[in-house]
């Protein structure tokens, strides 16, 4: 459970973005969305293997 702390004068605004950026550090709604669908180990593997070589060929990038 998230529990965000309202601070005394704080506007709700400021504490519902606190509350919006832990709830995405949780990952709730990216593991929803796998769950909806089956996916087989092999090709989540593959996707995982094409998301690596495409971080790394832009840290290749950035570095040049």
């Amino acid at each position: 459970m998230i529990v965000v702390n309202v601070k005394e004068n704080e506007s709700i605004e400021k504490a519902l973005k606190r509350f919006k950026k832990k709830f995405d550090r949780t990952g709730a709604i990216r593991e929803l969305r796998s769950r909806q669908h089956f996916e087989k180990p092999s090709v989540k593997r593959r996707t995982e293997v094409i998301k690596a070589a495409y971080k790394q060929h832009l840290r290749d990038e950035e570095g040049k």
